[in-house]
């Protein structure tokens, strides 16, 4: 298939790699034109505008949106769609609030156009490994588009099969789901960076607590000198509590045991918030994910070695560089 793609930051042009890797024609814009021209020179077409994008695009089109959620996203969104006709496609595969999709989706289903929204998890991993994808969307919009969506997940790959799952079909094995109505992407998306939030937490306060056993307030026959970089590696070896969390955790305590390139400073990306909120509406309690993201408030004030260990963990699976110590 052919598609469009805007944003090619650390997500955005390793998808396209991954989609020209499986047979797609990609046709790419930026802001920044040193962006589009490396991924020219690897093989995709470029833009030197929204405009020109669509324009350059076969009907119906489709272009995927790659950048960050708020106005930018808004604007991008909307200039698309100006440019746009019946039949055409946007998917939104940012962080956006799900309640502008359903809005957005309403809005320019007036016009013909179809509006997907694609939480995508995978971070700067997933040209080798794949994306995740969770697609809200209607139910036409999403098979016409279901060539890019396989392209972009892992597939079942060397997982093992969840029991009775082969009776069951659907594409969640895959790697990719049509999750329901546009909006309902994004919503579970937002859910998945919430309880992303609760693990990280539970991994960085339970290394914490081995990284301080010897501290000289413990009595002196009850202190361990405890390497929290081979325990870590060695929970990834049959532990129930492995995930690729610890594994690239545990990588990052390779490279640096004390993780003293990382100043314990953690931001959150606003779904977190976005998921306590949706906590209330529902009132269900939340107390876990809650707490991973008021730590994460506090970790602008004080610095723990935990909190080094949510900074080192966000910068493995996303590229995410926080402020530094002073910042």
């Amino acid at each position: 298939m052919q598609l469009g793609l805007v944003g090619l930051g650390r997500m955005g042009a390793n998808m396209v790699r991954r989609l020209q890797k499986g047979g797609h024609t990609c046709i790419v814009f930026d802001l920044n034109p040193e962006n589009v021209k490396k991924l020219v020179s690897e093989g995709a077409a470029g833009a030197n505008s929204l405009e020109d994008l669509v324009k350059q695009l076969t009907k119906p089109r489709a272009v995927w949106v790659m950048v960050p959620a708020g106005k930018a996203t808004e604007s991008t969104v909307q200039t698309l769609a100006a440019a746009m006709e019946k039949g055409d496609s946007i998917i939104d595969g940012g962080n956006s609030f799900y309640k502008d999709d359903i809005r957005r989706a309403a809005e320019f289903k007036k016009k013909g156009i179809q509006y997907l929204d694609a939480g995508t998890s995978g971070g700067v991993w997933g040209v080798e490994r794949g994306y995740c994808l969770m697609v809200g969307g209607e139910e036409d919009a999403f098979r016409q588009l279901e060539p890019i969506f396989k392209t972009l997940a892992p597939g079942i790959g060397n997982i093992e099969r969840t029991p009775g799952r082969d009776k069951l079909g659907g594409t969640s094995e895959q790697g990719y789901l049509r999750t329901g109505p546009p909006g309902s992407g994004h919503f579970v998306k937002m859910i998945h960076n919430g309880i992303e939030y609760g693990v990280m937490q539970a991994y960085a306060e339970g290394l914490d607590i081995l990284e301080h056993k010897n501290s000289k307030d413990l009595p002196e026959n009850e202190r361990f000198d405890l390497n929290v970089s081979d325990i870590a590696e060695l929970w990834r070896r049959g532990s129930v509590i492995g995930s690729w969390l610890l594994d690239l955790t545990a990588m990052a305590l390779a490279e640096n045991p004390d993780l003293s390139n990382f100043s314990g400073f953690v931001e959150d990306s606003g779904e977190g918030r976005w998921t306590i909120n949706a906590a209330i509406e529902e009132a269900i309690p939340v107390e876990v994910l809650a707490s991973a993201l008021f730590t994460r408030f506090r970790s602008r004030r004080e610095h723990t070695f935990a909190e080094k260990v949510l900074s080192a963990m966000r910068y493995k699976f996303g590229g995410h560089v926080e402020r530094p110590t002073g910042g």
